[in-house]
């Protein structure tokens, strides 16, 4: 009883075995390619593959996206200024049959390729581009990594340079470049100012010179509007009064000029004027006694 409990203990570890060789649970994110003594029979998953132990063999192919890191690379631009690069390479596994039959490495081999572009590009620049049109390397790189990668089933997603090293005497030129720039706008910021205070205070005088001009008309007009009206009053109660008052007022006058010790007598114009009156009714008079 104890040999048949030791073969039947036996005979379920190898099970174990043979199960944990035939078996295999492939993620969303991966795919297996099968090999069947030597010759790839294509790529299986997700979800659970069975293989024939010892006959059988699985490589996985991650499909996630990854990346990769260059260290600083010297690179000689074209009007011969040294200057170090590094950069993110972002890739993705598209096919995975190709990925694990056409390369055996296909993150070093990327990287490899990485390097000697970076270089070829970077020497047909001027250093000025190659400081100021970080975008355009990027995608270049881009662009001519896909074309390589391409064929073993990779799609090169980005290259993102991370800092560009120039020469220290450069650094030092751009450095007061930059000071003078400063400076520059400085200067130009504190002339805008200026300007613009002036501008506005003589737009103010202005403003309230044309107010005081406007004040005074309006005062001149009101004033004059103000004599008209007295004037106009005093035309209508003048027109008012009966001529005959007025003759009264001169006959009165004479009156007191007679009554005077003088023996001369100015009598103005307008007499003959009162006394007409007097003279027509007296003409009458005598007219109707005759």
């Amino acid at each position: 009883m104890e040999a048949l409990a030791v073969i039947v203990f036996l005979l379920f570890i190898l099970l174990l075995i043979i199960l944990g060789a035939a078996i295999r649970i492939v993620p969303e994110y991966q795919r297996l390619i099968v090999f069947r003594l030597g010759r790839v029979l294509g790529a299986k998953g997700p979800g659970l593959v069975l293989l024939i132990p010892y006959v059988d063999r699985g490589v996985r192919a991650d499909l996630r996206e990854t990346y990769f890191d260059v260290q600083p690379q010297a690179a000689i631009t074209k009007d011969n200024a040294p200057v170090s690069v590094d950069f993110f390479v972002y890739m993705k596994v598209v096919d995975p049959l190709p990925s694990v039959i056409a390369v055996e490495d296909f993150e070093g081999a990327a990287r490899g390729i990485a390097i000697t572009t970076l270089r070829a590009v970077v020497g047909e620049m001027l250093l000025d581009d190659v400081l100021a049109k970080r975008e355009h390397i990027n995608e270049t790189l881009r662009l001519k990594l896909d074309e390589v990668t391409n064929r073993w089933g990779i799609k090169v997603t980005a290259v993102e340079i991370r800092e560009i090293i120039p020469p220290r005497d450069i650094q030092e030129a751009m450095s007061r470049q930059m000071s003078a720039e400063r400076n520059r706008r400085a200067v130009v910021l504190e002339a805008d100012g200026t300007r613009t205070a002036a501008v506005t205070v003589a737009e103010g005088e202005k403003q309230a010179t044309i107010l005081r001009a406007e004040g005074d008309r309006q005062s001149r007009i009101l004033a004059a509007e103000g004599y008209a009206m007295a004037l106009s009053k005093i035309f209508e109660v003048a027109k008012g009064i009966e001529s005959n008052t007025m003759s009264l007022q001169y006959l009165e006058t004479l009156r007191v000029l007679g009554q005077s010790p003088a023996t001369k007598f100015v009598l103005p114009l307008e007499f003959t004027r009162l006394i007409e009156p007097f003279t027509r009714h007296a003409g009458r008079a005598a007219e109707e006694a005759k």
